[in-house]
């Protein structure tokens, strides 16, 4: 019998998603998109420094207590994938860098002064943490934020579920960010698009996916200019500022969670280091660099330059 496409549109993580599955059953098909829907909402839930009631809100409130605070599993994994990508990108990565983002006003488009920048930075920064088995203490005023992981690593929890619901073909899309369950029928790729940082209703790219998943990171979903200079609101954690080198990424890896660092890490560095991380990684990738050339290597189609 011929399996037919099951979908959910839902808005969650502030993106519009969508789930995709393979399943004989309009019943069934259902009943498993729904319940890998819950999955990414309940990782929201839990990890939204938006809410008041997230657990990221219960451990920035423990910030400057001598006992520290016992975080579960599932959340050690988040500080053991933020502290391996913090050593590897020598600090640009860093989940604590939530004091200098709440400097820049990306609704208003101001720019913090060289003294607030200045007095924030000491409140920043992943070797401050201690972390011993299961109890996390942080310096008092400090806050971490897993919004550079959490859609991915929820991206990637939700395809993982769906292989313990026995799903075999699936999709899952949350704001950009994807996670695959198997190839499609008859073993067809999934042909993904990369928005173009100019225009989101175009393509930059399009990535062919089998398993894995893919990330895409950049400026064209919040930046503002000021005296003629654009702002990214991706903040470098070393000196406050915004990073000024590649305007987008998108790498596809084994993982969402993986792909997703990589992205946010070669944002980070210089245009010129960036590319050269994203080749070093051997990962499929596109970019798009400050003056608009496109470039990249991998399970790319339809790649083109604007």
């Amino acid at each position: 019998m011929t399996q037919k496409l099951r979908r959910i549109n839902f808005e969650a993580m502030g993106s519009h998603c969508d789930i995709q599955i393979y399943n004989n059953s309009r019943v069934d098909g259902r009943k498993q998109v729904k319940i890998l829907m819950n999955e990414v909402n309940r990782l929201e839930k839990k990890y939204s420094r938006f809410s008041e009631d997230s657990f990221v809100a219960k451990i920035n409130a423990s910030a400057g207590n001598d006992l520290g605070l016992e975080i579960d599993y599932e959340t050690l994994t988040l500080f053991d994938h933020a502290r391996s990508c913090h050593e590897q990108s020598d600090g640009l990565f860093d989940i604590t860098s939530a004091a200098l983002s709440k400097l820049w006003d990306f609704n208003q488009g101001k720019v913090p002064s060289l003294e607030e920048i200045e007095k924030t930075l000491p409140l920043v920064g992943f070797d401050k943490l201690e972390l011993h088995d299961s109890r996390l203490k942080m310096p008092a005023n400090m806050e971490i934020d897993f919004g550079g992981i959490v859609k991915e690593y929820a991206a990637d929890s939700a395809a993982s579920l769906g292989r313990k619901l026995n799903i075999e073909h699936g999709l899952i899309n949350l704001g950009g960010d994807f996670a695959v369950i198997g190839a499609q029928p008859d073993e067809q790729p999934w042909p993904v698009g990369v928005s173009d940082p100019k225009d989101g209703r175009k393509l930059m790219a399009r990535i062919i996916l089998m398993d894995g998943g893919l990330a895409s990171s950049g400026d064209y979903e919040r930046f503002f200019e000021h005296e003629g200079k654009r702002y990214s609101h991706i903040i470098n954690p070393l000196d406050g500022w915004p990073s000024s080198g590649l305007r987008a990424v998108s790498v596809a890896g084994n993982l969402c969670t993986v792909a997703g660092s990589m992205a946010t890490v070669a944002m980070l560095k210089s245009e010129s280091e960036g590319i050269e991380w994203l080749r070093e990684s051997g990962l499929p990738h596109v970019y798009m660099t400050h003056d608009e050339q496109i470039g990249g290597v991998g399970h790319t189609s339809d790649l083109r330059s604007l």
